[in-house]
């Protein structure tokens, strides 16, 4: 999930002890990271950064406790890496796309 919603519900359930997985974009990650300022300075975090130098601090905020994981969700085996993680290791799921997305992509 990103932009607000489920980055605030995920880092909810984070904070209380669940795992979450947030899976992200191939190469361009979340649009989250670059939106500010302000930014936290590149040597401040080993996550990835949206521009080689610095990474929004919402997204760090929300983001907090997550691991993420870059997925393809458009083609087959990264929709069978999202299915194998829905069906056999989560007990939630939270997406916030438009809706009839998650419908558009099976």
């Amino acid at each position: 999930s990103r932009i607000l919603a489920g980055p605030w519900a995920t880092m909810l359930l984070g904070d209380m002890g669940a795992t979450v997985i947030k899976l992200e974009r191939p190469r361009l990650g979340d649009d989250t990271r670059s939106w500010g300022p302000p930014f936290l300075p590149r040597d401040a975090t080993s996550n990835a950064v949206s521009d080689g130098r610095s990474i929004s601090t919402y997204f760090m905020s929300v983001n907090r406790s997550k691991k993420s994981l870059a997925v393809n969700l458009k083609n087959e085996r990264g929709k069978a890496i999202c299915r194998r993680l829905a069906t056999e290791w989560a007990d939630v799921v939270v997406e916030n796309f438009k809706v009839g997305t998650m419908d558009g992509l099976g």
